[in-house]
């Protein structure tokens, strides 16, 4: 039996040739941010994603 309820649903918010950001819906209601940077993934929850987004647009 396949069971899909625990995966997360994901969404794609940007991608560059090196660089992608998305969303996931996790399972338990949280929505977690990620951001790959070549080999590299950051994770983020709601609130961290939000802080992080403010520091990006203060780099304008």
């Amino acid at each position: 039996m396949n069971d899909n309820h625990n995966e997360p649903k994901t969404d794609m918010l940007a991608e560059t040739d090196n660089f992608m950001a998305w969303r996931a819906e996790e399972p338990d209601g949280e929505t977690t941010y990620h951001i790959e940077l070549n080999n590299v993934t950051v994770h983020f929850f709601e609130e961290e994603w939000r802080e992080f987004m403010e520091l990006v647009r203060e780099l304008k």
